[in-house]
């Protein structure tokens, strides 16, 4: 497992949709463990292959350490919760910028894992922010695009300045 070089905003390679994953074999694996040094290194608790410049729609997750890593493969949400709610989120490819972004609270998704087997979860909370941040990443989306004009132009300014 080596630590990949993350693409720092604003690379137009984080405004690039992913591709399906359509090989699921011993490489995938591979990058997917490099992808786990790398948001150890990082640190932060999601990241996707389009963060590294890969345009594949993988993304590595490990929101606690007592949980371990998650590996999804093609993931896509297939419904939203009523209830919304504020969670300030960031990037690793905008280290310490953060702002609170609103979401819906709950999603249903589904996805593959590394052996291609297919699968779907409910995700709420904490889950559910981060699974929909890593989703858009995965659309070329990138968090930024969730502020209003008015945040997102103080926010970069001033991230600008602290680089």
């Amino acid at each position: 497992m080596a630590p990949l070089t993350i693409l720092r905003y604003p690379d137009p390679g984080l405004s690039k949709p992913c591709q399906p994953i359509t090989v699921f074999d011993a490489a995938l694996e591979t990058f997917a463990q490099d992808l786990l040094a790398t948001i150890r290194a990082a640190p932060g608790v999601g990241i996707t292959a389009a963060h590294v410049g890969v345009h594949i729609r993988l993304v590595v997750l490990e929101l606690s350490a007592k949980d371990g890593p998650r590996f999804y493969a093609n993931p896509e949400i297939l419904s939203f919760g009523e209830q919304v709610m504020r969670y300030t989120e960031g990037s690793v490819s905008m280290p310490g910028a953060t702002e609170e972004v609103e979401r819906p609270a709950m999603i249903r998704f589904r996805y593959q894992r590394l052996d291609g087997t297919h699968a779907e979860e409910d995700a709420t909370g904490f889950y559910s922010v981060c699974m929909q941040h890593e989703i858009d990443q995965l659309d070329g989306v990138f968090w930024l695009k969730r502020l209003s004009r008015l945040k997102r132009d103080r926010l970069v300014r001033k991230w600008e300045k602290g680089r």
